[in-house]
């Protein structure tokens, strides 16, 4: 199945060369892939993926690894903020 996968701000590093001047990525994924499945192999370290939404929808981190995804899923990711 087709869903797309965005990373935000320094996450982007983690995207292949040509994904990052779009900050996403589109991916072919099996059914029954989870949240975490996505997120592996991709060697990110977990203290970065902060905020985890699918179509806009906030997936805390105990869901993450039971999560599965659905035909044009879009996986978005951030890592913490900070500012003032």
């Amino acid at each position: 199945m087709n869903v797309t996968l965005k990373l935000y701000a320094t996450l982007s590093d983690y995207l292949p060369v040509e994904a990052r001047r779009t900050n996403q990525l589109p991916m072919q994924v099996g059914d029954g892939t989870t949240v975490m499945d996505v997120i592996s192999p991709l060697q990110m370290p977990a203290k970065l993926v902060h905020l985890v939404l699918i179509n806009g929808h906030f997936v805390p981190p105990a869901a993450r690894a039971t999560r599965a995804l659905a035909e044009g899923d879009v996986l978005a990711i951030w890592p913490p903020i900070a500012g003032g």
